[in-house]
Order: structure tokens, then C-alpha cells, then sequence
């Protein structure tokens, strides 16, 4: 029986191995790992599936440990019971980028890898520049919704102040880069290479970049240097290598010191954290990371959170990162994701123009009979904080646009849904409306926001009438925003979608595409084709 039992080992290790040697697994087949092609010059074209999918060209990981936060989506609110609602903005774009890599590959995303918000503001609108004193303009536009025709559509959209390179603060810049073995992919580390050379060569003399890295311990690789030498610092890049478990904790905290001993004061001091958030030794959990971070953003020192890879990629903790670090997260697919973030959009990924960014929308019961909030789930505040300095919120960057939207039911439309009964109250009655209500406006939206080195917020306040535009009437920004968000909605198999259906929001995509200089809004299309075909 024993004799059997080892023969049995046996036979079972050797099969192990070959699937192993198939499968890309052992070390041998990951040291011999190939770079990616070089990228295409002045490439802006709609990338074809292959195309959409470079960097994503390596072995399949045996195991899929990514990991996600559950998403419970926002519900109707009655405004009688709860008049006000309350968020942080979100300037992310990491959920757009990891779902096209999904269904580039031909598989579904999880339903909670799909932020809606996330989906939506990955592409930029043409809001107009603020006027004023403010460092962002507030746009308000209202119309038909189109996936339920008897409610109505809110567009909330901000747009940052540009500031022109010649006026941009000098930067002091600490790569933080994942060395570990998990990083030993053609999608992770040799793709972080390329991408942080496009930003290097962003930069100029007035910026420096130290270099940080972490596998099980950490190290300076490159003290702060002038961007200057530009070769110095890709020179270091180059010399990076893949190997070890991640001790993330330990980067952390030696790279906000490096950022701390070479502040610039009035300039933008920021760490840029680059991984795929498997943090296995040191401090692993989320609540130590993010009070971590948390601690360390007071210091300052703002952060970015660039993702890599998959297989073993942790979206909820990266995501989490980027909140607590008064920072922004991206997740970078391919090249040409890379180009966009640290080129096209440099400013944005790197100038932070206003901290703590907070929106309060009031409804008026006389004219509004409920409402959701469509994404930003984790975003979503309590109506208290909102006059809470010292409560957290989102930042926006340079010509960063931000977009929200909330679908309302109007006085005297179906509901279509079901709200819970809620027993009358004992002891209080509601209070009487206000001479205010009695009136046109719909809701009044109020913003609060700090400047980037401020610790007391400013308010801004303004009110909404609906004019009663129909969808096909609206801007085709609109219409293009709300065209994502029924992808995402269908992508999520929301309970809300409505009547949603991939085939109307390609045509309102495709209507509303516009100039569309660098193809981001005909790729979405590709995308939903993709999607649609899939499903």
C-alpha cells in the first residue's frame, strides 16, 4: 500500500511539473521574459482588439487572486426623507482602463471591478475654463433620461484650471517602484520602465526624481536629481530587476521620507506609487496601509497609484491608497494608457489645484420626488461632513474634468420602484417648506474645496431649474456621459439599467464622438461592441 502510495506522489509531481513548464510558471521560463514592442510613433488611432490588448501579451498566472471591493449601488431616495445627498469627487480613471483589459482578452469584468463614475471620467469634456478666482468651473446641465424616459438626467461637471508648463510649479518627485516577484511580467515591470521614461522625459531642470524600491526590503536606488540628467534616472530604470516578496509598508515609508527631506515649498511634492498592490510581508493588511498613508499625507506630500498586471492584481487596495493619500489612481493596460496619463494628460496625473473637493446636492420636494446618485458609491459622505474640514475628500488636478450624474424622479412621474414604507414619527412632524421651494429649481448644488496647501475649505453655492430639454436635445457631452454610464450599468447588471441596451448607447456614442483627437471615445465604441458581443 505504501509502494502505491509513493508511485502515486510521484506520478502526480512529474505531471506537476510539466503543467508548470507549459504554463510559464517556473523561474527559468520568468527570467527569460521579453521586453514590449516599442511604441508606435505619433500612434492615435482606434486600436483593433490585438492592438487594444499590448502589454497584456504574457503567460496566464494559474491562480486568479484579484481582488475587489463590493459594490452595493446607490438606490432611489425619497427627497422627503432624505432631501440631501452627498459625495467626494473622484477624478480616477482605473476601473475604464482594467475593464477594457477584460474584454480585450474576450471574458466579462467582475461586476465590482465596474465603477460607473470611474467609467465616465476617464474621458475629458468640454467644460469651459473657470472665470473667476475659483480653480474650477461648475457646470450644471439637465435633460431627459434616456434609459427611463419619464425621469430626468442631472450633469454635474467641473473642470480644473489649465496651467500652461512655463507656469507650472517645479516638482519633487519620488518614484516608489514594486521590485518584487510578482512584478516579474512583461505587463508589470518592463512596462513601468517605459512608462516612467515617458515621464521623465516630461519633465525639465526645475523638477528632480528620486528613485525608491521595494521588494522584501527597501532601498534608495537614485537620490533625488535633477531631471536635468535625464540619463542618470532611465540609467536607474534600467537597472531594475524583479525578485522577492513585497514589503510595501517599508517603501512607503522610506519614500515619503526621501519626498519630506527634499520638500519644495510651494511646489508639488508627490510620491508615485507604482505596483500591483501585492503587499505580502511587513504591513500587508488594508487598514495599516491606508492609516498609513493617511498619516503620511499630512505631511504635504500628495501621491499617485499607477496599477500593473493581473492575476494577482489588487484593485481594493490600491484604490484605498490613492483615497487616503490625497491622490489619484490609474491603472495602466497597455503603452499607450501609459502616454496618456504621464503625456497627455501630465497635469492632471501631477498638479493638484484643489484638495477635499465635496458636492452637496439639495432637492426641492415641490418639484423633485426622488433621486440616485449614479456611481460613487464609495464615495458617498455623510450629509455632516460636508462642513467638516477635517474630513477627507477628493482632489482635482490641473484640466482635470469631473463628472457626476444623478437620475431624478420628478413630481408626478411613476416611480417604477418600490420604496420601503417608513412608520410616521412619534414625535416630530415634517417642517414646512420654505419660500424658497415654492418655485422653479429643482435642486441647488454646493461645492466645498481647499486650496492645495489650505486647511479651511471655501463654499460655493448655485441653484437649478429644469428647462424640460429632451434627451436628443441635450450637449453631446451629455449624451456621450450618459452613454457610458448605461455601459456600465449593463457591464454591472444593474437593477437600475432601465432600458439600456448596447445597441442605443453605441449609436448615441457614435453620434456624439465629436473631434475625438486622440480616439479615446471611438475606442469606448470598440469597447461596447466587444462587450456586447461577449455577453
Amino acid at each position: 500500500m505504501k509502494k502505491a502510495v509513493a508511485i502515486f506522489i510521484l506520478i502526480s509531481m512529474a505531471l506537476w511539473i510539466g503543467a508548470c513548464t507549459k504554463t510559464g510558471t517556473l523561474v527559468e521560463q520568468q527570467q527569460n521574459v521579453a521586453e514590449l514592442p516599442p511604441p508606435v510613433a505619433g500612434e492615435s488611432k482606434v486600436l483593433s482588439r490585438a492592438e487594444a490588448a499590448d502589454g497584456l501579451r504574457y503567460y496566464q498566472p494559474e491562480f486568479n487572486t484579484e481582488t475587489y471591493d463590493r459594490i452595493v449601488e446607490n438606490s432611489f431616495k425619497m427627497v422627503g426623507q432624505n432631501p440631501l445627498s452627498t459625495f467626494s469627487i473622484d477624478v480616477d480613471t482605473a476601473s475604464y482602463s482594467n475593464v477594457r483589459r477584460f474584454l480585450t482578452q474576450g471574458t466579462q469584468p467582475p461586476p465590482d471591478a465596474v465603477r460607473i463614475e470611474e467609467l465616465i471620467n476617464y474621458f475629458s469634456y468640454d467644460y469651459p475654463q473657470p472665470a473667476g478666482d475659483d480653480p474650477f468651473s461648475v457646470n450644471v446641465e439637465v435633460a431627459q433620461c434616456p434609459w427611463n424616459l419619464e425621469h430626468r438626467l442631472v450633469r454635474i461637471g467641473l473642470r480644473g484650471r489649465t496651467i500652461e508648463q512655463k507656469e507650472r510649479p517645479a516638482s519633487n518627485l519620488v518614484f516608489l517602484l514594486d521590485v518584487s516577484g510578482s512584478m516579474n511580467s512583461p505587463n508589470k515591470l518592463p512596462l513601468l520602465k517605459r512608462s516612467f521614461n515617458v515621464l521623465v522625459n516630461q519633465l525639465d531642470k526645475r523638477d528632480s526624481v528620486a528613485i525608491v524600491v521595494y521588494a522584501g526590503a527597501s532601498g534608495l536606488v537614485l537620490p533625488s536629481t535633477s531631471c536635468g540628467d535625464k540619463n542618470a534616472i532611465i540609467d536607474a530604470f534600467e537597472r531594475l530587476q524583479a525578485g522577492g516578496s513585497t514589503n510595501g509598508g517599508a517603501g512607503i515609508e522610506l519614500a515619503y521620507q526621501v519626498a519630506q527631506q527634499n520638500f519644495i515649498k510651494g511646489g508639488n511634492n508627490r510620491v508615485i506609487l507604482a505596483t500591483d498592490g501585492d503587499f505580502n510581508i511587513g504591513t500587508t493588511n488594508q487598514g495599516d496601509l491606508t492609516r498609513l498613508i493617511e498619516e503620511k499625507a499630512q505631511s504635504g506630500v500628495f501621491l499617485t497609484v499607477l496599477g500593473f498586471g493581473m492575476g494577482n492584481y489588487k484593485d481594493s487596495t490600491l484604490e484605498k491608497l490613492a483615497d487616503m493619500g490625497n491622490g489619484n489612481y490609474a491603472y495602466i493596460d497597455n503603452f499607450r494608457e501609459a502616454r496618456k496619463v504621464f503625456a497627455e494628460q501630465i497635469s492632471g496625473t501631477l498638479y493638484t489645484i484643489a484638495k477635499d473637493v465635496k458636492i452637496q446636492v439639495e432637492f426641492n420636494p415641490i418639484n423633485v420626488l426622488a433621486y440616485r446618485l449614479v456611481g460613487y458609491e464609495n464615495r458617498v459622505l455623510n450629509n455632516e461632513d460636508f462642513n467638516d474640514d477635517q474630513k477627507d475628500a477628493g482632489e482635482i488636478g490641473a484640466g482635470h474634468t469631473v463628472t457626476a450624474l444623478y437620475e431624478v424622479v420628478p413630481v408626478g412621474a411613476k416611480l417604477g420602484f418600490e420604496i420601503p414604507d417608513v412608520n410616521e414619527l412619534k414625535y416630530q412632524q415634517p417642517t414646512p417648506l420654505t419660500t424658497a421651494a415654492i418655485g422653479p429649481e429643482m435642486l441647488t448644488v454646493a461645492l466645498r474645496y481647499k486650496q492645495p496647501d489650505g486647511d479651511t475649505s471655501k463654499l460655493l453655492s448655485m441653484p437649478v431649474i429644469d428647462r424640460g430639454q429632451n434627451f436628443d436635445n441635450a450637449s453631446d457631452d451629455f449624451r456621450f456621459a450618459a452613454a457610458v454610464a448605461q455601459f456600465g450599468m449593463l457591464l454591472r447588471g444593474s437593477e437600475f439599467k432601465g432600458g439600456s441596451s448596447y445597441e442605443y448607447l453605441i449609436e448615441v456614442a457614435n453620434e456624439t464622438k465629436g473631434q475625438d483627437s486622440h480616439g479615446y471615445r471611438a475606442e469606448f465604441i470598440e469597447l461596447a461592441r466587444l462587450a456586447r458581443d461577449i455577453k
